[in-house]
C-alpha cells in the first residue's frame, strides 16, 4: 500500500483537534447537564419499575386466587390494575427510549468537538426527541398514579357504603 500524503495530514489533523485538553473539557462541561437529567431519569425510572413490579405481582395472586376459587372481590380489581401495569410498562418504555436518545445526545457532543462536520442539528433535534419521550413517559406515569388514585377512591365508598 503506498503512503498517501493526504490521509497522513488528515490524521494529523485529527490528533490535533484531539489533542487539546481545553476541547475536552469544554466537551465535558456541556455533557454534564445531559449526564445529571440521564441519572435523573434513571431515579424517575426505579420508581416506575417498583409500581410496575408491585402491580403485575398483585395480578399474578389475583389470579392465583381466582384458580384456587378464593378470589371473590378481588376480581373486581383486575380491570384497574391492567390499566396501571400497561401506563406503568408504557412509562417505563418510553423514559428507557429517552435515557437511550440522552446517552446519543451525550455521544454526538464529544464527537462534534473532535470532528469538522457540523452536528448542532443533529444534537438539537436527538435532545428534542429526548425529551419528547420523557415527557410522554412521565405522562404515562401519572396516568398510572390517578388510576391508583381513582381506585383507591373507588374502594373507600365501596367500604364506607357498608357501614
Amino acid at each position: 500500500m503506498p503512503f498517501d500524503l493526504t490521509t497522513a495530514m488528515s490524521g494529523i489533523e485529527f490528533l490535533e483537534r484531539t489533542s487539546s485538553t481545553v476541547r475536552v473539557q469544554n466537551v465535558v462541561q456541556l455533557s454534564l447537564a445531559p449526564a445529571f437529567l440521564l441519572a435523573g431519569i434513571g431515579a424517575v425510572m426505579n420508581v416506575m419499575t417498583n409500581r410496575l413490579i408491585w402491580v403485575a405481582n398483585r395480578i399474578e395472586r389475583i389470579l392465583a386466587a381466582e384458580e384456587s376459587e378464593t378470589a371473590g372481590d378481588l376480581l373486581d380489581e383486575l380491570p384497574a390494575l391492567e390499566k396501571r401495569r400497561a401506563h406503568a410498562q408504557r412509562a417505563v418504555m418510553l423514559s428507557t427510549a429517552s435515557a437511550l436518545t440522552i446517552s446519543i445526545v451525550i455521544a454526538l457532543l464529544f464527537v462534534s468537538a473532535f470532528v469538522t462536520t457540523p452536528l448542532g442539528t443533529l444534537v438539537a433535534f436527538t435532545w428534542i426527541v429526548t425529551m419528547a419521550l420523557l415527557v410522554a413517559g412521565l405522562g404515562s406515569f401519572v396516568m398510572e398514579t390517578r388510576t391508583a388514585a381513582k381506585r383507591n377512591r373507588e374502594r373507600m365508598r365501596k367500604l364506607h357504603r357498608r357501614r
